[in-house]
């Protein structure tokens, strides 16, 4: 099993973790995390784009000049796509992008992402994360004290209205639950900060 050290909040070693092999020590499966973010960044997608058929443009349905004798290209819309104003041909229409991952493969990539940040040693076990006022000034305080200078994921095992008010403007910041985190999320920031009571919920999670 693979051990971390645990810090407080003024970045002291407070005392040492094992984490679950299954989960933190796990091997990291590329392919896994691929298509993970991939579904992620497709579910994420509005879907919204849309383009006017030629059915649906404004315009009457008259041929616009008779078949023969005027010298002109034959034409039977002014609403056809090569018109001004004409229909999109083989435009985008709203849709949804939105798939599924089979549950083996979800948590596959989720044991995956969280691995290698013990892989690479970039998480941070807290002994426990509680601020008595709202201040942001103490999450930069404690992220220095961490030694952490560069973008952070912070991982709380519940609902912590003044830790998330006070990290929410620290650029490249982030607060989320245990039920709430992400591979994508986890890829996309450098260090992985969770709390020792938040590592036994994800343990219980992802068993």
């Amino acid at each position: 099993m693979p051990k971390v050290d645990v810090f407080n909040i003024n970045g002291e070693v407070v005392g040492e973790i094992e984490l679950s092999d299954n989960i933190f020590g796990a091997e990291v499966n590329e392919n896994a995390l691929h298509e993970a973010v991939l579904n992620q960044l497709a579910n994420r997608r509005q879907g919204t784009q849309s383009t006017k058929t030629v059915s649906e443009v404004s315009g009457g349905g008259k041929k616009p000049w008779k078949q023969k004798g005027t010298g002109r290209a034959r034409h039977g819309s002014i609403r056809s796509a090569q018109w001004r104003k004409g229909g999109v041909a083989l435009g985008p229409t709203p849709r949804s992008y939105r798939y599924n991952l089979p549950k083996k493969l979800r948590r596959l990539a989720m044991k995956s992402a969280l691995s290698s940040k013990v892989a690479d040693g970039s998480i941070k076990v807290l002994d426990e994360l509680t601020f008595e006022n709202i201040k942001t000034k103490q999450v930069v305080e404690m992220l220095k004290n961490l030694k952490i200078s560069a973008t952070a994921l912070i991982v709380l095992e519940g609902g912590n209205k003044t830790v998330e008010k006070s990290a929410r403007n620290v650029p490249g910041i982030k607060t989320a639950l245990v039920n709430t985190i992400n591979v994508f999320d986890i890829l996309k920031y450098e260090n992985f900060v969770i709390t020792k009571n938040a590592v036994t919920k994800v343990e219980e999670v992802y068993v």
